[in-house]
Protein backbone atom coordinates (compact mmCIF):
# COMPACT_ATOMS: atom_id res chain seq x y z
CA UNK A 1 0.00 0.00 0.00
CA UNK A 2 1.80 3.05 -1.14
CA UNK A 3 -1.29 6.40 -0.32
CA UNK A 4 1.26 8.85 -1.53
CA UNK A 5 3.86 8.99 -4.65
CA UNK A 6 5.48 12.59 -3.38
CA UNK A 7 6.84 14.15 -0.59
CA UNK A 8 4.13 16.48 1.08
CA UNK A 9 4.04 19.10 3.98
CA UNK A 10 5.49 17.75 6.88
CA UNK A 11 4.64 20.55 9.52
CA UNK A 12 1.71 19.36 10.33
CA UNK A 13 2.10 15.47 9.82
CA UNK A 14 2.63 12.70 11.78
CA UNK A 15 5.60 11.05 12.97
CA UNK A 16 5.02 7.07 12.18
CA UNK A 17 7.28 4.87 13.82
CA UNK A 18 7.78 0.96 13.18
CA UNK A 19 9.73 -1.02 16.38
CA UNK A 20 11.37 -4.44 15.55
CA UNK A 21 12.88 -6.98 18.61
CA UNK A 22 13.92 -10.47 18.48
CA UNK A 23 12.93 -12.18 21.26
CA UNK A 24 15.50 -15.12 21.14
CA UNK A 25 14.96 -18.12 22.24
CA UNK A 26 15.41 -18.53 25.83
CA UNK A 27 16.19 -15.40 26.27
CA UNK A 28 15.48 -13.87 29.61
CA UNK A 29 15.40 -10.11 30.64
CA UNK A 30 19.17 -8.57 30.44
CA UNK A 31 20.32 -11.96 28.71
CA UNK A 32 21.64 -11.40 25.26
CA UNK A 33 22.71 -13.99 22.60
CA UNK A 34 26.35 -14.25 21.80
CA UNK A 35 27.75 -11.22 19.49
CA UNK A 36 27.82 -13.47 16.54
CA UNK A 37 23.94 -13.87 16.75
CA UNK A 38 23.20 -10.17 16.98
CA UNK A 39 25.43 -9.03 14.44
CA UNK A 40 23.68 -11.79 12.41
CA UNK A 41 20.03 -10.02 13.47
CA UNK A 42 21.29 -6.75 12.26
CA UNK A 43 22.41 -7.50 9.09
CA UNK A 44 19.95 -9.35 8.25
CA UNK A 45 17.00 -6.65 9.46
CA UNK A 46 18.63 -4.30 7.56
CA UNK A 47 18.86 -5.89 4.71
CA UNK A 48 15.67 -6.53 4.48
CA UNK A 49 14.24 -3.17 5.25
CA UNK A 50 16.36 -1.48 2.66
CA UNK A 51 15.10 -4.10 0.21
CA UNK A 52 11.08 -2.47 1.31
CA UNK A 53 11.88 0.92 2.02
CA UNK A 54 13.16 1.37 -1.65
CA UNK A 55 9.45 1.85 -2.86
CA UNK A 56 8.90 4.63 0.22
CA UNK A 57 9.64 8.05 -0.88
CA UNK A 58 8.83 9.48 2.14
CA UNK A 59 12.33 10.13 4.45
CA UNK A 60 12.76 7.23 7.09
CA UNK A 61 15.50 6.85 9.63
CA UNK A 62 16.67 3.71 11.19
CA UNK A 63 17.68 3.55 14.84
CA UNK A 64 19.41 0.86 16.78
CA UNK A 65 18.47 1.22 20.61
CA UNK A 66 19.69 -1.76 22.68
CA UNK A 67 19.31 -4.25 19.70
CA UNK A 68 16.06 -3.13 19.01
CA UNK A 69 15.52 -1.45 15.46
CA UNK A 70 13.61 1.47 15.34
CA UNK A 71 12.02 2.86 11.93
CA UNK A 72 10.94 6.77 12.52
CA UNK A 73 9.15 8.04 9.14
CA UNK A 74 7.49 11.28 8.23
CA UNK A 75 4.31 11.15 7.26
CA UNK A 76 2.46 13.81 5.61
CA UNK A 77 -1.14 15.11 7.14
CA UNK A 78 -4.39 13.22 6.49
CA UNK A 79 -6.55 11.05 9.34
CA UNK A 80 -4.21 9.05 11.54
CA UNK A 81 -6.29 5.92 11.15
CA UNK A 82 -5.28 5.97 7.25
CA UNK A 83 -1.99 5.81 8.25
CA UNK A 84 -1.91 3.51 11.18
CA UNK A 85 -3.41 0.89 9.02
CA UNK A 86 -0.88 1.58 5.78
CA UNK A 87 1.79 1.20 8.39
CA UNK A 88 0.85 -2.09 9.72
CA UNK A 89 0.65 -3.16 6.09
CA UNK A 90 4.28 -1.67 6.03
CA UNK A 91 5.29 -3.64 8.72
CA UNK A 92 3.98 -6.68 8.45
CA UNK A 93 5.31 -6.82 4.89
CA UNK A 94 9.30 -5.77 6.86
CA UNK A 95 8.11 -8.29 9.59
CA UNK A 96 7.93 -11.17 6.76
CA UNK A 97 10.77 -10.87 5.34
CA UNK A 98 12.91 -9.87 8.27
CA UNK A 99 11.64 -12.91 10.13
CA UNK A 100 12.79 -15.44 7.27
CA UNK A 101 16.06 -13.58 6.47
CA UNK A 102 16.75 -13.75 10.65
CA UNK A 103 16.24 -17.51 10.52
CA UNK A 104 18.07 -18.32 7.53
CA UNK A 105 21.01 -16.07 8.95
CA UNK A 106 20.54 -18.06 12.25
CA UNK A 107 20.40 -21.61 11.18
CA UNK A 108 24.27 -22.90 11.03
CA UNK A 109 24.05 -21.58 14.75
CA UNK A 110 21.06 -23.29 16.20
CA UNK A 111 18.89 -25.63 13.49
CA UNK A 112 15.31 -25.40 15.91
CA UNK A 113 13.29 -21.89 15.56
CA UNK A 114 15.69 -19.33 16.79
CA UNK A 115 12.82 -17.36 18.25
CA UNK A 116 10.29 -14.55 17.65
CA UNK A 117 9.80 -11.21 15.92
CA UNK A 118 7.94 -8.49 18.10
CA UNK A 119 6.39 -5.59 15.94
CA UNK A 120 5.02 -2.53 16.83
CA UNK A 121 3.98 0.62 15.42
CA UNK A 122 2.40 4.09 15.88
CA UNK A 123 1.78 7.58 14.35
CA UNK A 124 2.07 10.60 16.55
CA UNK A 125 0.55 14.18 15.87
CA UNK A 126 3.60 16.08 15.43
CA UNK A 127 1.11 19.48 16.67
CA UNK A 128 1.49 17.96 19.98
CA UNK A 129 5.06 18.22 20.12
CA UNK A 130 7.78 21.27 19.61
CA UNK A 131 10.84 18.75 20.69
CA UNK A 132 11.47 16.67 17.88
CA UNK A 133 13.47 14.67 20.74
CA UNK A 134 10.30 14.28 23.01
CA UNK A 135 7.75 13.29 19.86
CA UNK A 136 10.37 10.80 19.07
CA UNK A 137 10.25 9.44 22.41
CA UNK A 138 6.41 9.32 22.56
CA UNK A 139 6.33 7.55 18.95
CA UNK A 140 8.24 4.81 19.70
CA UNK A 141 7.22 3.94 23.52
CA UNK A 142 3.81 3.56 21.94
CA UNK A 143 5.41 1.20 19.21
CA UNK A 144 7.10 -0.69 22.08
CA UNK A 145 3.81 -0.74 24.29
CA UNK A 146 1.90 -2.30 21.03
CA UNK A 147 4.88 -4.97 20.47
CA UNK A 148 5.51 -5.85 23.64
CA UNK A 149 2.27 -5.61 24.98
CA UNK A 150 -0.04 -6.13 23.11
CA UNK A 151 -0.15 -9.44 22.02
CA UNK A 152 2.96 -9.28 19.90
CA UNK A 153 2.23 -7.88 16.10
CA UNK A 154 0.04 -10.19 15.12
CA UNK A 155 -2.10 -10.05 17.12
CA UNK A 156 -2.24 -6.17 16.71
CA UNK A 157 -2.62 -6.75 13.24
CA UNK A 158 -5.53 -8.95 13.77
CA UNK A 159 -7.20 -6.66 16.05
CA UNK A 160 -7.14 -3.51 14.14
CA UNK A 161 -8.01 -5.51 10.97
CA UNK A 162 -11.64 -6.60 13.35
CA UNK A 163 -12.41 -3.07 14.03
CA UNK A 164 -12.02 -2.48 10.45
CA UNK A 165 -14.57 -5.51 9.54
CA UNK A 166 -16.94 -4.50 12.62
CA UNK A 167 -16.93 -0.35 11.50
CA UNK A 168 -17.11 -0.99 7.84
CA UNK A 169 -19.34 -4.00 7.36
CA UNK A 170 -16.44 -5.48 5.33
CA UNK A 171 -18.53 -9.86 5.72
CA UNK A 172 -21.19 -10.54 3.61
CA UNK A 173 -23.75 -13.25 3.76
CA UNK A 174 -24.13 -16.11 1.12
CA UNK A 175 -26.56 -18.99 1.50
CA UNK A 176 -26.85 -22.99 1.22
CA UNK A 177 -29.64 -24.53 0.36
CA UNK A 178 -31.87 -27.04 2.58
CA UNK A 179 -33.55 -29.62 0.20
CA UNK A 180 -37.18 -31.43 1.42
CA UNK A 181 -36.17 -34.55 0.50
CA UNK A 182 -38.83 -36.07 -0.49
CA UNK A 183 -40.23 -33.12 -2.18
CA UNK A 184 -36.78 -32.04 -3.66
CA UNK A 185 -37.94 -28.68 -3.33
CA UNK A 186 -36.23 -25.69 -1.50
CA UNK A 187 -37.12 -25.81 2.32
CA UNK A 188 -34.84 -23.00 3.77
CA UNK A 189 -31.25 -21.38 3.27
CA UNK A 190 -28.50 -21.49 6.08
CA UNK A 191 -27.04 -18.09 6.18
CA UNK A 192 -22.82 -18.21 5.97
CA UNK A 193 -20.72 -15.41 6.73
CA UNK A 194 -18.08 -14.56 4.13
CA UNK A 195 -14.99 -12.32 3.98
CA UNK A 196 -14.22 -9.27 1.41
CA UNK A 197 -10.81 -9.30 2.67
CA UNK A 198 -9.13 -12.51 3.10
CA UNK A 199 -5.51 -10.78 4.28
CA UNK A 200 -5.19 -11.29 7.79
CA UNK A 201 -8.21 -13.46 8.74
CA UNK A 202 -7.91 -16.89 6.45
CA UNK A 203 -11.68 -17.73 6.85
CA UNK A 204 -14.74 -16.86 8.88
CA UNK A 205 -13.76 -19.34 11.41
CA UNK A 206 -10.84 -17.69 12.19
CA UNK A 207 -12.53 -14.81 12.21
CA UNK A 208 -15.27 -15.52 15.02
CA UNK A 209 -12.86 -17.35 16.90
CA UNK A 210 -10.39 -14.26 17.25
CA UNK A 211 -13.37 -11.95 17.95
CA UNK A 212 -14.53 -14.23 20.95
CA UNK A 213 -11.13 -14.40 22.38
CA UNK A 214 -11.02 -10.18 21.96
CA UNK A 215 -14.79 -9.87 23.36
CA UNK A 216 -16.07 -8.88 20.36
CA UNK A 217 -18.17 -11.96 19.69
CA UNK A 218 -21.37 -10.60 20.09
CA UNK A 219 -20.67 -7.23 17.75
CA UNK A 220 -19.82 -9.64 14.91
CA UNK A 221 -22.79 -11.88 15.04
CA UNK A 222 -25.19 -9.50 15.80
CA UNK A 223 -23.63 -7.61 11.70
CA UNK A 224 -23.63 -11.07 10.33
CA UNK A 225 -27.03 -11.70 11.19
CA UNK A 226 -27.92 -8.01 10.09
CA UNK A 227 -26.43 -8.53 7.19
CA UNK A 228 -27.92 -12.39 6.07
CA UNK A 229 -31.78 -10.86 7.01
CA UNK A 230 -30.80 -7.72 4.78
CA UNK A 231 -29.60 -10.10 1.84
CA UNK A 232 -32.58 -12.31 1.52
CA UNK A 233 -35.78 -10.00 1.00
CA UNK A 234 -37.25 -12.50 -1.58
CA UNK A 235 -37.24 -15.33 1.18
CA UNK A 236 -40.63 -17.50 0.51
CA UNK A 237 -43.38 -17.34 2.91
CA UNK A 238 -43.04 -21.33 3.31
CA UNK A 239 -39.45 -20.90 3.41
CA UNK A 240 -36.91 -20.54 6.60
CA UNK A 241 -33.89 -18.58 7.02
CA UNK A 242 -31.07 -20.49 9.22
CA UNK A 243 -29.27 -18.28 11.42
CA UNK A 244 -25.92 -19.08 13.24
CA UNK A 245 -25.72 -17.91 16.64
CA UNK A 246 -22.90 -19.50 19.48
CA UNK A 247 -24.25 -21.39 22.22
CA UNK A 248 -21.48 -19.13 24.13
CA UNK A 249 -23.04 -15.33 23.25
CA UNK A 250 -26.31 -16.59 25.08
CA UNK A 251 -24.35 -17.55 28.13
CA UNK A 252 -22.94 -13.73 28.76
CA UNK A 253 -24.86 -11.79 31.19
CA UNK A 254 -24.76 -8.77 29.07
CA UNK A 255 -26.67 -10.83 26.02
CA UNK A 256 -29.65 -9.01 25.29
CA UNK A 257 -31.60 -10.90 22.48
CA UNK A 258 -34.95 -9.49 20.73
CA UNK A 259 -33.11 -6.87 18.57
CA UNK A 260 -34.08 -8.92 15.55
CA UNK A 261 -37.73 -8.48 14.87
CA UNK A 262 -37.23 -5.00 14.42
CA UNK A 263 -35.10 -5.91 11.17
CA UNK A 264 -37.64 -8.41 10.12
CA UNK A 265 -40.56 -6.33 10.15
CA UNK A 266 -38.48 -3.92 7.88
CA UNK A 267 -38.10 -6.69 5.29
CA UNK A 268 -41.77 -8.05 5.59
CA UNK A 269 -40.33 -11.12 7.28
CA UNK A 270 -41.64 -12.94 10.38
CA UNK A 271 -39.79 -14.96 13.36
CA UNK A 272 -41.46 -17.68 12.37
CA UNK A 273 -39.57 -17.78 9.26
CA UNK A 274 -36.32 -17.91 11.26
CA UNK A 275 -34.21 -20.76 12.79
CA UNK A 276 -31.58 -19.96 15.36
CA UNK A 277 -28.90 -22.47 14.55
CA UNK A 278 -26.65 -23.09 17.90
CA UNK A 279 -22.98 -23.65 16.99
CA UNK A 280 -20.89 -24.73 20.19
CA UNK A 281 -17.19 -24.25 19.57
CA UNK A 282 -16.70 -25.18 22.92
CA UNK A 283 -18.85 -26.66 25.60
CA UNK A 284 -22.06 -25.25 27.22
CA UNK A 285 -21.17 -24.22 30.44
CA UNK A 286 -24.54 -22.88 31.86
CA UNK A 287 -27.60 -24.49 30.46
CA UNK A 288 -29.83 -22.80 32.40
CA UNK A 289 -28.92 -19.55 30.65
CA UNK A 290 -28.75 -20.49 27.44
CA UNK A 291 -32.38 -22.07 28.04
CA UNK A 292 -33.58 -18.93 29.43
CA UNK A 293 -32.85 -17.01 26.06
CA UNK A 294 -33.87 -19.83 23.92
CA UNK A 295 -37.30 -19.62 25.64
CA UNK A 296 -37.47 -15.90 24.61
CA UNK A 297 -36.84 -16.40 21.19
CA UNK A 298 -39.32 -19.41 21.46
CA UNK A 299 -41.79 -17.02 23.06
CA UNK A 300 -41.64 -14.66 19.79
CA UNK A 301 -41.97 -17.49 17.20
CA UNK A 302 -38.47 -18.36 16.51
CA UNK A 303 -37.53 -22.19 15.94
CA UNK A 304 -33.79 -23.35 17.02
CA UNK A 305 -31.37 -25.77 15.51
CA UNK A 306 -28.26 -27.87 17.16
CA UNK A 307 -25.88 -27.64 14.46
CA UNK A 308 -22.71 -30.50 14.10
CA UNK A 309 -24.51 -33.41 16.03
CA UNK A 310 -22.52 -36.16 16.07
CA UNK A 311 -18.96 -34.13 16.20
CA UNK A 312 -16.88 -31.77 18.76
CA UNK A 313 -18.28 -30.37 21.58
CA UNK A 314 -22.18 -31.21 19.90
CA UNK A 315 -23.70 -33.73 22.06
CA UNK A 316 -27.09 -35.24 23.34
CA UNK A 317 -26.73 -33.17 26.26
CA UNK A 318 -27.76 -30.27 24.14
CA UNK A 319 -30.55 -31.95 22.78
CA UNK A 320 -32.27 -32.78 26.36
CA UNK A 321 -31.55 -29.67 27.47
CA UNK A 322 -32.14 -26.92 24.68
CA UNK A 323 -35.34 -29.08 22.85
CA UNK A 324 -34.85 -28.25 19.85
CA UNK A 325 -36.27 -28.32 16.62
CA UNK A 326 -34.34 -29.42 14.04
CA UNK A 327 -31.35 -31.36 14.53
CA UNK A 328 -28.35 -30.98 11.98
CA UNK A 329 -26.40 -34.13 12.00
CA UNK A 330 -22.66 -33.18 11.48
CA UNK A 331 -21.05 -34.08 7.22
CA UNK A 332 -18.42 -36.76 9.38
CA UNK A 333 -21.77 -39.09 9.46
CA UNK A 334 -23.23 -38.66 6.57
CA UNK A 335 -19.51 -38.47 4.24
CA UNK A 336 -20.26 -41.49 2.86
CA UNK A 337 -22.92 -43.27 4.40
CA UNK A 338 -23.63 -45.81 1.92
CA UNK A 339 -20.39 -47.77 2.47
CA UNK A 340 -20.71 -48.25 6.46
CA UNK A 341 -22.85 -49.76 8.30
CA UNK A 342 -21.86 -48.00 11.70
CA UNK A 343 -22.78 -44.34 10.37
CA UNK A 344 -26.05 -45.50 9.46
CA UNK A 345 -26.52 -47.43 12.87
CA UNK A 346 -25.25 -43.91 14.33
CA UNK A 347 -27.99 -42.06 11.76
CA UNK A 348 -30.64 -44.46 12.92
CA UNK A 349 -30.06 -43.85 16.44
CA UNK A 350 -30.01 -39.66 16.15
CA UNK A 351 -33.38 -40.50 13.96
CA UNK A 352 -35.18 -42.61 16.93
CA UNK A 353 -34.12 -39.75 19.23
CA UNK A 354 -35.71 -36.99 17.22
CA UNK A 355 -38.71 -38.85 16.67
CA UNK A 356 -39.68 -39.28 20.23
CA UNK A 357 -38.59 -35.91 21.06
CA UNK A 358 -40.11 -34.53 17.85
CA UNK A 359 -37.80 -33.27 16.11
CA UNK A 360 -36.46 -33.08 13.06
CA UNK A 361 -33.71 -33.99 11.13
CA UNK A 362 -31.18 -32.51 8.71
CA UNK A 363 -28.42 -34.29 7.21
CA UNK A 364 -25.32 -31.74 5.91
CA UNK A 365 -22.51 -32.42 4.02
CA UNK A 366 -24.17 -34.29 1.56
CA UNK A 367 -21.68 -34.81 -1.62
CA UNK A 368 -22.38 -38.10 -3.33
CA UNK A 369 -25.54 -38.98 -5.05
CA UNK A 370 -25.35 -42.04 -3.28
CA UNK A 371 -25.45 -40.87 0.45
CA UNK A 372 -28.94 -39.03 -0.59
CA UNK A 373 -30.05 -42.38 -1.52
CA UNK A 374 -29.50 -43.38 1.87
CA UNK A 375 -31.29 -40.71 3.31
CA UNK A 376 -34.24 -40.98 1.37
CA UNK A 377 -34.28 -44.56 2.06
CA UNK A 378 -34.44 -43.65 5.78
CA UNK A 379 -36.74 -41.39 5.62
CA UNK A 380 -34.43 -38.75 6.21
CA UNK A 381 -36.62 -35.66 6.18
CA UNK A 382 -34.10 -32.40 5.15
CA UNK A 383 -30.48 -32.62 3.62
CA UNK A 384 -27.83 -29.97 2.40
CA UNK A 385 -24.39 -30.39 0.88
CA UNK A 386 -22.59 -29.44 -2.16
CA UNK A 387 -24.78 -31.98 -3.94
CA UNK A 388 -27.77 -29.76 -3.82
CA UNK A 389 -26.59 -26.83 -3.45
CA UNK A 390 -23.24 -24.45 -3.03
CA UNK A 391 -23.35 -21.47 -0.55
CA UNK A 392 -24.06 -18.09 -3.18
CA UNK A 393 -25.73 -14.69 -3.11
CA UNK A 394 -29.23 -15.17 -2.56
CA UNK A 395 -31.45 -16.19 -5.57
CA UNK A 396 -33.64 -13.44 -7.07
Amino acid sequence: MRPYNRIQSLSKGYLGMIYFSWQWKGQTEGEWPSPELQERWRLAAERETDKVLRSVVLRTVRSWKCQDLFLSIDLPDGKQGIWESWLSQLAHELGSSISSAVRAETLPFDPSPPGLLLIGTAAVNRKAFLDEDCLWYEASKKAMLQGQFGGGYERGVKRKALERILNGKQIYPVYQPIISVNRMEIFGFEALTRLHDANVFKGPLELFQFAGEEEKMYSLEKLARELSIDGCQSLKPNQKLFINVMAQIMEDPGFSPGQTIDLLEKHHLSPEQVVFEITERSSIEDFPSVKKTLEHYRNQGYQIAIDDVGAGYSSLQSVVELRPDYLKVDRSIISHIHQDDVKKHVLHTLQEVGAKLGVSLIAEGIEQQEELDVLTQMGIPYAQGYLLGRPAPFPT
